[in-house]
């Protein structure tokens, strides 16, 4: 399939559900029912650093980092609505970042080896070449930099719960791109490997420092009336995180 045609199917979606997304999945929170950065530190202290969040969505982990004393705080989105909803809601909360529209793939005037740290809350599985993605973060990314992205975890897509007990409804193998309709649009993603993620980082010369694949302690406490997605949870992870650093 062609990444142009993903792109414009994709970028219809998200100009269209904007504003149904405001604010959903954002820092602190890194995925489904999964354990947040007020547990895990990952980024650390931010005072001063330079940032850029690919996926930036409606604004609200832009202002997570702002609210924490980062310095300059720069956003990449493919949807131009999705840009409009974050620089109106940043500007309400008297922040202004440098934020870009363009696919995550292609040279947007992003400089090099300038960000102290790239991450990407729930967006990195909508790249269309995981590894020209890779490359152009490091590329961004000063020596010694950071790298943190979450994503829908490969098993969650592979599975669902037919009365009562997880089946696997597709390969875990399978990574061609699928058609889904959400919200009555359609979108289109793959379910890639956790090993794909990994082998696409090791490439672009980065070097993972941690992996997180938790179901947050709340949902695995659930005792009575677990919904068929919170039983899920309980048997495998919905989400994922890396950090990694640029060697």
């Amino acid at each position: 399939m062609e990444n142009k045609k993903i792109h414009e199917v994709n970028k219809t979606y998200w100009n269209m559900t904007a504003d149904d997304w405001f604010g959903v999945t954002a820092l602190p929170e890194y995925g489904v029912q999964f354990v947040t950065e007020n547990e895990l530190h990952l980024f650390g202290d931010v005072t001063g650093k330079t940032m850029l969040e690919v996926g930036c969505g409606s604004g609200h982990s832009l202002k997570y980092h702002a609210d924490r004393n980062a310095g300059e705080l720069w956003g990449l989105d493919i949807s131009q609505k999705q840009l409009e909803n974050a620089q109106r809601f940043l500007s309400e909360n008297n922040y202004s970042p440098k934020l870009i529209c363009s696919p995550m793939e292609d040279e947007c005037g992003i400089p090099q080896n300038y960000f102290d740290i790239v991450y990407s809350i729930y967006a990195m599985g909508w790249a269309t070449d995981l590894k020209k993605v890779f490359q152009r973060i490091s590329s961004y990314l000063k020596k010694d930099g950071i790298f943190i992205f979450s994503w829908k975890h490969p098993l969650h897509g592979c599975t669902i719960v037919d009365d009562g007990k997880l089946v696997f409804k597709k390969s875990y193998f399978d990574e061609e791109w699928h058609s889904q309709i959400v919200d009555g649009m359609e979108i289109l993603l793959p379910n890639r490997k956790i090993s794909t993620y990994i082998n696409a980082l090791a490439d672009t010369g980065f070097i993972v420092e941690r992996m997180i694949e938790q179901t947050d302690e709340k949902t695995l406490q659930l005792k009575e009336e677990v919904d068929d997605r919170s039983r899920k949870a309980q048997k495998l992870p919905l989400s994922f995180v890396f950090k990694a650093r640029k060697a």
